[in-house]
């Protein structure tokens, strides 16, 4: 499968995502939290580039390849904290919104907030919607694995 688009974005737009990325890792959630929200949720958007690139960016960080092999079946394993738990399933729900889901129930966010403040959960769903937003795109223009951004 080839990418349908080779020119690079417009600097503008580049501009805002790095702000978004400064505002989310300034808001307080444990870096290799959100590098876990960002995996699960291109795992479950089938993105291969934001799956590759968060694997190669979580490994930086020191996350084990027993983890990262494990996320996308993190109810079923014991390498996950609660807190990441909670993170997960925050993710999942945030970005499974299709025609009837549930979406974020009471008892998903009051998880979620009872192992991370306001500040830290503002920016795990930022992250949830900047990863949502970067799959979109990817999936549109098949942009292919193999990149680090």
């Amino acid at each position: 499968m080839e990418a349908r688009v080779t020119s690079p974005a417009n600097p503008d737009v580049i501009g805002a995502i790095q702000q978004l990325g400064k505002a989310i890792h300034s808001g307080g959630a444990d870096p290799l939290v959100l590098e876990l929200v960002h995996l699960r949720a291109s795992q479950i958007n089938g993105c291969s580039p934001c799956v590759y690139a968060g694997v190669a960016s979580a490994k930086k960080r020191g996350e084990t390849d027993e983890r990262l092999h494990n996320v996308v079946t993190w109810r079923e394993t014991p390498f996950f904290t609660e807190e990441e738990r909670a993170a997960l399933a925050l993710t999942e729900a945030a970005t499974r919104i299709q025609d009837g889901a549930p979406g974020v129930t009471d008892e998903i966010w009051a998880a979620a907030a009872a192992h991370f403040d306001e500040r830290q959960l503002s920016a795990i769903i930022l992250e949830i919607a900047l990863t949502n937003f970067f799959n979109r795109i990817n999936r549109t223009t098949r942009e292919q694995a193999g990149k680090t951004w």
